[in-house]
C-alpha cells in the first residue's frame, strides 16, 4: 500500500493547470460515441476514472484514438453500439457506472457491470427505480442496491421523475435513457445539481430543455459529432485553492478552470469563509464557462454551510474541511448526507482524520461541526481508499506544525495522477 509524508511549506506560489475536468471527460466520450460523426476532445482527463469509461466503450464496439494529446472518436450513432464480449468493469467510477446503466437499459441487448469492492459497495438503487419504471430490466445484489448489475436492454418509455436527491449522475442515467426513451422525460430535483450533461447533450444537438428544477428530453433525436475542449476540474483546483488560502504568505494563479455556476459551490464558501480568491480572464469553451483562478493566503472564518449550496460543492467537501480546521470560529456543514455514500462515507473518514490532527469535530448524521484551530498537528492518517480523502490530507499537512503522512495515496490516480508532482512544485 503507497503512502505519502508532506512537509510544512512556507509558502504556496507559481503559476499551474490543473487536469481536465473529470465529470466532463466522461460525458465526451459518452456523447461523442453516441453521435454521428467524428468527436474530437482536447484536455481529457487520463486519470483511472475516464480511462474505465474509454475501455467500456471501446468494448462496444467505438472505435477511439488516442495519441496522448487528443482524442478522436468515430461515433456510432444511437444505435450503433454492440453488445460486450465480456463483463465492463468500472473500476472506481460511480460516474461510469451510473451512467452507463441508464445508457444500457435502452440497447438492445445484455450487459454486465462491475467494478472495484469500493464501488460494488455504493448504492445503485437511487439510478435504478427510476429506470424500472421507464420498464428497463436491471438486476443486481440486495434487489438491485448493488453492483455488480446485469442490464437486459429494451424499450423504454418516457417518464416525469422527481428525485429525491441533487445527484448528477441520477440526473444524467435518466436523461440518457430518455434519449431511448418514447416520448419525453422529465427529472426535477429538489436542489439544483451539476448540469455537465445538459450543456453537452445541448451542444451534440440532443433535443433537450433546461428548467429552474432540471431538464426535458426528447426520445430518439440522433447528435452529431463536435469538437470539445475540456476546461480545468474545479475539483481539482479546490486543493491547490485551500493550500494557498491556508499557507501564510502564499499566492497562486491556476489556469484555464471551469468555473459551472453548479459547481463553483467551492469559490461560494471559501469567500465566504474570507478567501482572497479572484476570477480572472472569463471566456466560454464548448458551452462551458472557464476562467483563471487567483488566490492569496488569507485569514479564514467559520461559517454555517447548508442547503442548495451543498450539491454544488459536494466532491469538495474533505478540503472545506481542512480550510475549516484552521479557521477561526465554528464551520457546521449540514444538509450533506450524500457525503456518506461516496467512495466512503466522507463524513466519518473526515472527522477521524482531523481528529487524528488535533481538531475538534463533531459528526451529524447529514454533516458535522468543526472547531477551528491555529495549527494542525502532524500526524499519520488512512485515505480509506478514498483518492479526495487522500488529497485533503495531504494539503492540511502543509499547514501542520509537523510532517503528515497519509497511507493509501495510490487512490489519488482516480481523478488527479499528476496531484503529488504538482504539490510538490508549488510548495516552497
Amino acid at each position: 500500500m503507497e503512502s505519502y509524508t508532506v512537509q510544512p511549506a512556507k509558502a504556496i506560489m507559481g503559476e499551474i493547470s490543473v487536469p481536465g475536468d473529470k465529470s466532463i471527460s466522461h460525458r465526451s466520450i459518452m456523447f461523442g460515441s453516441l453521435a454521428r460523426g467524428t468527436t474530437i476532445v482536447r484536455g481529457f482527463l487520463r486519470g483511472e476514472d475516464n480511462m474505465a469509461t474509454l475501455a467500456a466503450f471501446r468494448s462496444m464496439g467505438v472505435e477511439i484514438a488516442d495519441d496522448g494529446e487528443t482524442l478522436t472518436i468515430a461515433g456510432r450513432g444511437l444505435h450503433g453500439l454492440r453488445e460486450p464480449e465480456d463483463v465492463i468493469d468500472c473500476g472506481n467510477s460511480g460516474t461510469s457506472m451510473r451512467l452507463l446503466t441508464g445508457l444500457l437499459a435502452g440497447q438492445r441487448f445484455f450487459s454486465v457491470l462491475t467494478g472495484d469492492k469500493y464501488l460494488r459497495k455504493r448504492p445503485m438503487k437511487r439510478v435504478i427505480s427510476p429506470l424500472r419504471e421507464m420498464g428497463a430490466v436491471i438486476h443486481g445484489r440486495d434487489g438491485g442496491e448493488k453492483a455488480p448489475l446485469a442490464i437486459v436492454g429494451g424499450r423504454l418509455a418516457g417518464i416525469s421523475y422527481l428525485s429525491p436527491v441533487a445527484s448528477a449522475q441520477v440526473k444524467s442515467a435518466i436523461l440518457l435513457a430518455g434519449i431511448y426513451s418514447d416520448g419525453e422525460t422529465t427529472v426535477t430535483e429538489p436542489h439544483r445539481s451539476r448540469d455537465h450533461s445538459e450543456r453537452m447533450l445541448a451542444h451534440f444537438g440532443a433535443h433537450i430543455r433546461v428548467t429552474d428544477t432540471g431538464a426535458v428530453i426528447s426520445g430518439g433525436c440522433e447528435m452529431e459529432g463536435r469538437e470539445i475542449l475540456v476546461p480545468g476540474d474545479i475539483s481539482s483546483a479546490a486543493f491547490f485553492l485551500v493550500a494557498a488560502l491556508i499557507v501564510p504568505g502564499s499566492e497562486l494563479l491556476i489556469k484555464g478552470v471551469g468555473v459551472n455556476p453548479t459547481r463553483t459551490g467551492i469559490i461560494d464558501i471559501l469567500t465566504a469563509m474570507g478567501g482572497d480568491i479572484q476570477l480572472l480572464n472569463q471566456r466560454a469553451c464548448s458551452g462551458e464557462p472557464v476562467a483563471d483562478l487567483l488566490v492569496r493566503s488569507s485569514s479564514l472564518k467559520g461559517i454555517e454551510i447548508s442547503g442548495d449550496l451543498v450539491p454544488r460543492a459536494i466532491d469538495e467537501f474533505p478540503v472545506v474541511a481542512i480550510a475549516a480546521a484552521l479557521a477561526e470560529g465554528v464551520t457546521t456543514v449540514r444538509d450533506a448526507g450524500e457525503l456518506r455514500v461516496k467512495e466512503t462515507d466522507r463524513i466519518a473518514a473526515t472527522a477521524a482524520n482531523l481528529r487524528a490532527a488535533g481538531v475538534r469535530v463533531e459528526e451529524t448524521g447529514d454533516g458535522m461541526i468543526i472547531t477551528g484551530r491555529g495549527t494542525l498537528d502532524g500526524c499519520v492518517v488512512d485515505s480509506r481508499g478514498d483518492h479526495r480523502i487522500a488529497m485533503a490530507m495531504l494539503v492540511g499537512g502543509l499547514a501542520a506544525s509537523s510532517p503528515t503522512t497519509v497511507s493509501d495515496t495510490g487512490c489519488i490516480a482516480t481523478s488527479f495522477p499528476r496531484f503529488l508532482p504538482l504539490l510538490q512544485e508549488v510548495a516552497r
